[in-house]
């Protein structure tokens, strides 16, 4: 595995663990990083983060879920560039609007990320979420 590909997996890992800090997201990004997450049925107008937002993302996401689980399929990498295909699983850990706890979302994603020095440098991805249907 290259080295944007080992700091991409272990990115994902740490964005999974919902028991893990924000210190241990934040030295995986670079201090200069640019994340942009396209719009998507989650995130209606998609958004821009910088590192502080990302982390601050990431601890709201810990509230929001029970479980989450990312599993990468593939990584393609053409210098520092790394293409994800992967697919996110998160359990939602209360209701939120019409979704009751315990519902289960489902994301298929394309991602492209920049590695430099070992950390992430960019990040753009794109997240086709499943039906969201609440249980009957």
């Amino acid at each position: 595995m290259t080295e944007g590909a080992s700091a991409v997996e272990r990115y994902y890992a740490v964005m999974a663990d919902l028991a893990g800090s924000g210190d241990a997201l934040r030295v995986l990004l670079h201090p200069e990083v640019r994340i942009v997450e396209h719009p998507n049925v989650i995130n209606p107008h998609g958004t821009v983060r910088d590192r502080d937002a990302a982390v601050a993302g990431y601890l709201a996401g810990k509230e929001l879920l029970v479980q989450q689980v990312f599993d990468v399929h593939e990584f393609l990498v053409s210098g520092s560039r790394v293409a994800v295909r992967a697919t996110w699983r998160g359990t939602l850990a209360r209701d939120v609007g019409r979704l009751p706890a315990d519902t289960v979302m489902t994301a298929h994603i394309a991602a492209f990320l920049t590695v430099v020095d070992g950390q992430i440098r960019e990040h753009e991805t794109f997240d086709c979420y499943e039906p969201l249907v609440p249980h009957a």
